[in-house]
């Protein structure tokens, strides 16, 4: 088997996979990340004090007040990332996620820009692309153009 033939059997191999399960591996993946973050800051249904702390004495986000930009992180890395690992407004899930790598990369780790471009380049894959099959967006899709009725 030569070179070419054996990359273009690769590739057709690749080809098969369904974009439903590579964009279900992206929303989890990116949804971990928020995920553990968020719950650093908080314990049980309360914000620690340490993420107050470190958003008044380490963070230091210009134009934004600490407890504020704190309420606000933690409630979108909990709630967003929720809503993309079940595939709910995904679309929209994206868009704060997004602008929360802008700041973090702007003001609090510019030296992260690695990681902030991946997460950010998965993000933006979600929010062009789509959540694909497995998520609850396409089940409420599909019920309000009335193709089946929701599997419930």
């Amino acid at each position: 088997m030569s070179l070419i033939q054996l990359l273009e059997t690769g590739r057709s191999l690749a080809e098969r996979i369904p974009y439903s399960v590579v964009a279900l591996v992206a929303r989890l993946t990116v949804a971990d990340v928020f995920w553990r973050s968020g719950q650093t800051k908080v314990e049980g249904f309360h914000i620690r004090e340490a993420t107050f702390f470190l958003f008044r004495d380490e963070y230091k986000v210009p134009l934004l007040d600490p407890v504020w930009a704190a309420r606000l992180t933690t409630f979108n890395e909990l709630t967003f990332s929720v809503l993309l690992a079940v595939g709910l407004a995904t679309r929209l899930a994206t868009l704060p996620l997004l602008a929360m790598i802008a700041v973090i990369q702007t003001f609090v780790y510019p030296q992260a820009w690695t990681e902030h471009l991946l997460w950010s380049s998965i993000l933006l894959f979600l929010l062009t692309r789509g959540p694909g099959k497995f998520s609850l967006d396409y089940l409420v899709e599909r019920w309000i153009r009335k193709d089946r009725p929701l599997p419930i």
